[in-house]
């Protein structure tokens, strides 16, 4: 099976469209249906049922898909290790990042890596930690900056971590500003201010008080860590930040079972990465040493 072929199924089931594949792939949509429909000759199977909405893959395409994956992912490796050390950074870099780090970890690594490299084109894409890492599966990029979560990392490979100390908060005139000690019993008595369920903090903190029996009387307006925090400044309930938000607009709640979190820099497991990717992990981890 062509290679070129693998790459228009793959891209029409990541884009949901036709149309998002071409674009993706630099095609007029007719040379994607085209290399589809090729593909589904030689396997003598239909892959992709058209007519609808959207293109809705077959069993025969699900079968498909992973090997499809796979097949590219070597192709890809084959061509790294040829290259060798001849490669320089260069060309495009996709790189997803949570709104959290690409805000407070990121821009000094980024910084040094643009006066560095200068010829990469950075492209940037925000968006939640649970989303990236759908992303990186979907090839959307080849790196993500994101907030660990313990189910998934082991489909990925982590290429630098670091610890991301957070801490109860409440503004200045909450109840709980001078309770010192603080118990988790004390927060469960007030309105909480918490991401969804499915990320990785919320699941911390709902962890520390399913431990003790506790009710968690969580509202959640949204994921971003930067609104969160500003409706926790103004008194609209308890919530759990990163220390490095921490600033004189909140009060840190002394609870001794605060959690730490964890932020890396991960990539797909067996597929290599390139020459520009790797170069801003180096970065990332000078930074992190210095």
């Amino acid at each position: 099976m062509e290679s070129q072929l693998l790459r228009a199924f793959v891209a029409i089931v990541d884009q949901g469209s036709f149309s998002g594949a071409a674009e993706k792939l630099h095609l007029t949509q007719p040379a994607v249906s085209k290399r589809l429909a090729t593909l589904e000759s030689h396997l003598g199977q239909l892959l992709i049922e058209r007519g609808q909405r959207r293109p809705v893959v077959t069993d025969a395409g699900r079968t498909l898909l992973p090997f499809a994956r796979r097949i590219l992912d070597e192709s890809h490796n084959a061509q790294m290790a040829l290259a060798g050390a001849h490669l320089e950074p260069g060309g495009e870099l996709s790189v997803i990042t949570s709104h959290h780090i690409g805000l407070h970890h990121l821009p000094r690594w980024l910084k040094v890596y643009t006066q560095r490299y200068p010829v990469v084109e950075l492209n940037l894409k925000f968006m939640e930690s649970e989303r990236g890492f759908e992303a990186l599966r979907s090839r959307e990029a080849e790196l993500a900056f994101v907030t660990l979560n313990d189910t998934l990392v082991e489909q990925f490979e982590i290429y630098h971590r670091w610890a991301d100390p957070m801490r109860f908060v409440v503004a200045p005139d909450h109840p709980l500003a001078k309770t010192n000690p603080c118990r988790l019993k004390d927060l469960a008595g007030h309105r909480a201010i918490l991401p969804a369920p499915f990320t990785a903090t919320y699941q911390r903190v709902s962890q520390l008080f399913m431990q003790q029996g506790l009710p968690l009387n969580a509202q959640m307006p949204t994921n971003y860590l930067e609104t969160i925090k500003m409706m926790t400044s103004v008194g609209l309930g308890w919530s759990i930040l990163p220390l490095t938000m921490v600033d004189e607009h909140l009060v840190v709640v002394p609870v001794e079972e605060a959690p730490t979190r964890d932020l890396g820099a991960v990539g797909l497991r067996n597929r290599q990465l390139g020459v520009s990717a790797q170069a801003l992990i180096d970065v990332a981890r000078e930074g992190a040493a210095g």
